[in-house]
């Protein structure tokens, strides 16, 4: 099978699959957590506007497979050095295969070319699959994990993009607390 990987916006209506499936990830997997998940995802899925996630400062991409839109991310500027990604995905289906990865891989030379030196990210305590990609990938941990990943709700991690190796260059990324009892 053949895909490709398209730059474009979360307005777009091929990124549609990528944010109705991710609003319905995001609503199931926390639905016992938040009292009205179906509105809180669709809330975070739009809290952003979507020129964040355009050049130069940002970026947003989809992987069509076949016609169908079965993968996509994009990040957001975090700061002067730091990228942010966001809504990474992968459409049920076609798991496991390395769309993700594909996807993570392409952002980071997205973030390069448009000057960043780091990548930031968080992810929530109830996506392990996303833990395993970003630790597969180079991300370091920024968080404590000898404390319950439900207390952090967010789990942040970043890479240094020029040294994937060091550590200390993400040091002021790390939360001073678990990102679920900061206010």
């Amino acid at each position: 099978m053949s895909y490709s990987i398209i730059d474009t916006s979360p307005l777009d209506p091929v990124a549609k699959p990528l944010i109705d499936a991710l609003q319905y990830e995001y609503s199931t997997r926390y639905r016992e957590f938040r009292r009205d998940s179906d509105t809180s995802a669709a809330e975070e899925l739009a809290r952003y506007p979507a020129e964040l996630f355009a050049p130069p400062e940002g970026a947003f991409l989809v992987i069509v497979r076949d016609g169908e839109t079965v993968a996509g991310g994009a990040f957001k500027r975090y700061d002067a050095h730091t990228a942010e990604l966001k809504r990474i995905w992968t459409h049920a289906a076609v798991r496991r295969q390395g769309l993700a990865r594909r996807v993570v891989e392409e952002l980071e030379a997205r973030a390069l070319r448009q000057g960043y030196r780091r990548v930031y990210l968080t992810t929530g305590f109830k996506q392990p699959e996303a833990w395993g990609l970003y630790t597969d990938t180079g991300y370091a941990p920024l968080f404590d994990r000898a404390i319950a990943p439900e207390i952090h709700v967010h789990l942040p991690f970043a890479k240094d993009l020029l040294d994937p190796l060091a550590v200390h260059t993400l040091e002021d990324l790390r939360p001073r607390a678990p990102l679920g009892l900061q206010r």
